[in-house]
């Protein structure tokens, strides 16, 4: 019982460093509140800066409550890479799920909306049709680099507060409790369209709970490339990807092409997605558990 009242205490601070800290960036980074589509890159890029937080934060906890720095292990940082016992599989998928779940959720807004197709759409992106067949390696190799950036959350949220949650509330529990702090960390970004813009009905507030629910699927997939791996690094990694959207049917499905509620449906195809990867990345590994008791 003490032990769960302590890691308690070091979840509930290492949320209060999290959000304070954060929070406090966003308001200094724009005091002003100016929507993110009307801010310079160079702005967006010191806003961004945000992200590195839940890792600094994630230091600063183990060193004010003396918990220790180990790399590996449980209760570790969980900074350690290994490949050993097919842990490489897990790097993989962090490479390649983005990509599937994008592919996979253009198709649903297809099937959805047949309307949104427009096989010129590419060319909104002012790239040559040739090129869009590389979208997903660029986003790849540029995901893999820019790891190091999606570190300064996943090193937080999957490095500390998931561990931390599962060994309080239990797996469901804490995929529920840890999607919506970690969508709600986003509320400042989202009132400023970052996420998802600002024309939708309901803003910001839908913005918000749309984050919470894709925040509790994204972090269903990374905690479970985290657990697997022994790392944060695959989670980093498929941050990472999944920020550059990689996807080759994306030039082909235009937003602006069809209206009504097919086409607000269709939409959410991503989502629709997130949910399908999700569940079918439970179930394996369920079953894995339950071969791994039976043997």
């Amino acid at each position: 019982m003490s032990e769960m009242k302590t890691e308690m205490k070091r979840l509930w601070l290492y949320l209060w460093f999290s959000f304070t800290i954060t929070w406090a960036w966003f308001l200094i980074a724009n005091p002003k509140g100016t929507l993110w589509t009307e801010m310079p890159d160079e702005r967006q890029s010191f806003l961004a800066l945000g992200m590195l937080f839940p890792a600094i934060s994630h230091i600063l906890v183990r060193y004010l409550t003396k918990e220790g720095f180990a790399m590996t292990g449980e209760g570790s940082m969980m900074l350690g890479i290994s490949f050993r016992n097919r842990k490489w599989i897990w790097f993989v998928l962090a490479l390649f799920l983005p990509w599937i779940m994008n592919e996979m959720g253009d198709a649903i807004r297809l099937l959805i909306c047949p309307d949104l197709f427009d096989p010129e759409y590419y060319r909104t992106f002012d790239i040559e049709q040739k090129m869009l067949y590389l979208l997903p390696v660029n986003a790849m190799v540029c995901g893999t680099i820019g790891s190091v950036a999606a570190f300064g959350e996943e090193g937080g949220w999957r490095g500390y507060m998931m561990p931390k949650m599962i060994r309080i509330f239990g797996r469901t529990k804490a995929f529920i409790v840890g999607g919506i702090v970690w969508g709600l960390w986003h509320a400042p970004l989202t009132c400023i369209g970052h996420n998802f813009g600002t024309d939708y009905a309901g803003y910001p507030y839908v913005g918000i709970l749309k984050m919470c629910l894709m925040c509790i699927l994204f972090g269903i997939l990374l905690t479970i490339l985290t657990e697997k791996s022994g790392s944060v690094w695959p989670a980093a990694i498929m941050h990472a990807v999944v920020n550059m959207h990689p996807g080759i049917l994306v030039g082909y499905v235009n937003p602006d092409r069809a209206d009504g509620m097919r086409a607000v449906i269709a939409k959410e195809g991503g989502i629709i997605a997130m949910v399908i990867v999700a569940a079918v990345m439970l179930l394996l590994c369920r079953e894995k558990r339950g071969k791994a008791g039976k043997s």
